[in-house]
């Protein structure tokens, strides 16, 4: 398969990448790296990065930014970040993709622990990954010509560092766990699912 993975620059898209260029011919896309740029908060970027990478059997992505901060002062444009960045983003991502992807082929979104299990500081987090979560069970039902999963890990081992002090008592996982999920996601059967690595 040719797979195009987006955020392949970072912790979980370098495990995705890892995983399965073992089997696959991988494209990568990124804002500031991979074999392409991209901002996948710009609708027009998206399909200027289609134009130019051609058929695909699969598109998995690993972006997207959300604003971590108090509710009681969060701003209107700080909710913006994370509903144009991580959710449109995503949903734009597979609007521009189904005359790339192959019939039969699939998408992999990237949501998070969040959506069912919240914490102080993520209410934008969350509110974007259940939004996430809705969107690709529903689209499931329509897409017939392709299959639609999203992958929901917690907080990843290799970004303890920065993320710790917001995921008090979780238990993270390696990366290497949620490249698995997508590798599911991808080379399975399964279409409209949730796939926790918790």
């Amino acid at each position: 398969m040719r797979i195009l993975i987006v955020g392949a620059g970072g912790a979980i898209g370098k495990a995705v990448a890892a995983e399965l260029s073992q089997r696959h011919e991988i494209v990568t896309a990124g804002r500031t790296s991979g074999d392409f740029r991209v901002d996948i908060g710009d609708a027009a970027s998206l399909r200027e990065l289609y134009a130019k990478i051609g058929n695909l059997d699969a598109v998995a992505c690993a972006a997207g930014n959300v604003h971590f901060g108090p509710l009681d002062t969060m701003t209107p444009e700080q909710f913006d970040i994370g509903l144009r960045d991580k959710l449109m983003g995503q949903v734009n991502l597979v609007l521009a993709g189904r005359s790339v992807v192959a019939p039969g082929g699939s998408f992999t979104l990237i949501g998070g622990v969040l959506s069912h299990d919240p914490i102080r500081l993520g209410a934008s987090a969350s509110m974007v990954n259940g939004a996430l979560e809705s969107f690709v069970r529903a689209a499931a039902i329509e897409l017939t010509s392709h299959r639609i999963n999203l992958v929901s890990p917690t907080v990843l081992e290799e970004s303890m560092a920065v993320y710790g002090p917001y995921f008090r008592g979780f238990e993270a996982v390696p990366a290497r766990r949620v490249g698995l999920a997508y590798s599911k996601s991808i080379e399975g059967a399964q279409t409209g699912q949730i796939y926790r690595v918790l």
